[in-house]
């Protein structure tokens, strides 16, 4: 009897491992799981971000908008952390601010030629307090995904770019 019992208690877990292995997964990211893109800047589904001066826009995920979390954690945050400018703090990253550049930096292609070549917020001249970010050092797909977490953040995070957190 006990060997009876043993012997249907192992087909039931091999049957049921089976099944297990049958049933549809969905892939998850650590990007997918970013507590403060999803919470914060609202992200669960693609989110459409200007892309251009033309008013086009573009879908970003949430692993895309995540990655250009990490990308801004990574090489920006010493400075802008926050939505700040620490280098000059009468220039946020705040929606307004990054409007009113000269040209305006609101958009994703807007920010990466930025990025590309950064200028003073009156466009006069090149900065040398923003770090050049030439493709050689971040992809395009990179520099766009920095550029919708930015501009998501600018968008949707409670106190970026000022001064009450």
């Amino acid at each position: 009897m006990l060997r009876q019992l043993l012997s249907f208690v192992l087909w039931i877990a091999i049957v049921g491992a089976c099944f297990v292995g049958l049933r549809p997964v969905a892939p998850v990211s650590a990007a997918t799981l970013d507590s403060y893109v999803t919470k914060y800047l609202d992200v669960r589904e693609p989110v459409p971000m200007p892309l251009n001066a033309q008013g086009d826009t573009r879908l970003f995920s949430v692993d895309e908008i995540s990655e250009g979390k990490m990308l801004f954690e990574e090489n920006c945050k010493n400075c802008h952390v926050g939505g700040a400018t620490l280098p000059d703090p009468t220039v946020s990253l705040s929606l307004e601010a990054l409007r009113g550049a000269t040209p305006p930096r609101d958009t994703i292609e807007s920010l990466v030629t930025f990025l590309r070549k950064p200028m003073l917020y009156d466009g006069s001249e090149e900065t040398f307090f923003c770090r050049e970010v030439p493709e050689s050092w971040m992809s395009q797909p990179e520099a766009e995904k920095l550029s919708a977490f930015v501009l998501r953040a600018a968008q949707k995070a409670p106190g970026w770019g000022t001064n009450t957190f």
